[in-house]
């Protein structure tokens, strides 16, 4: 059983996706990080980062932070969404640029073109410009392809699993997706997946998936 602590946010769901995919059972614990929740003394047991998503996995007695760390463990735990073993550097390097760029870059997006729109223009236009870039790079990977990584067509991984809710909000971005048509595609493909709807509306439902 895994207990999942979690708030509505693209790391987060990135998590409760997974945990949707995979069919297994956990526990949901909501941590609202609107009311600062993330530093409770009990939470800073299992996160010591104070950020969301964290888990306990009770068949282990592991505590994760970090939502990377946590999609790769289930995965392996599992045996799924890792792809192919020819496919798994490619699975990895695709995690690691959601990690490193798309999630860091557009969550400053978020910062300065959705809430704090007049803080600063160079910051906005830093990030604006860093957003528009970063979806060109996902966009050309996904010439002719369904999914980031893996060979062919690519196969369905962690790693579309953890771009796909940062890309939930393009809207904050500031990006129209009809500009970027492979990842319009892939990004509806994957909108459409039963597990990505619920996944999505954990711990609490956050509106409907927003559809370019």
């Amino acid at each position: 059983m895994i207990e999942l602590y979690t708030w509505s946010t693209p790391n987060g769901r990135k998590v409760s996706i997974l945990l949707e995919e995979l069919g297994v059972p956990y526990n949901v614990h909501p941590v609202d990080i609107g009311k600062d929740e993330q530093f409770a003394p009990d939470f800073l047991k299992i996160a010591p980062n104070n950020r969301i998503p964290a888990i306990v996995d009770r068949d282990t007695g592991l505590s994760l932070m970090e939502s990377g760390a946590i999609m790769f463990h289930l995965a392996q735990k599992h045996g799924q969404f890792l792809g192919a073993a020819e496919d798994f550097p490619q699975v990895m390097e695709w995690l690691m640029w959601q990690m490193g760029g798309f999630g860091p870059m557009l969550g400053q997006a978020h910062h300065f073109l959705q809430f704090n729109p007049e803080a600063s223009d160079y910051a906005a236009a830093r990030y604006g410009t860093e957003a528009q870039r970063l979806y060109g790079v996902l966009d050309r990977q996904l010439g002719g392809r369904d999914y980031v990584a893996g060979a062919g067509r690519g196969a369905y991984t962690i790693a579309d699993m953890a771009i796909w809710p940062w890309a939930a909000r393009f809207e904050w971005h500031r990006v129209d997706l009809r500009a970027f048509p492979n990842m319009r595609e892939w990004y509806l493909r994957i909108a459409d997946r039963e597990a990505v709807q619920r996944g999505y509306q954990v711990p609490v439902f956050a509106g409907e998936i927003p559809r370019p």
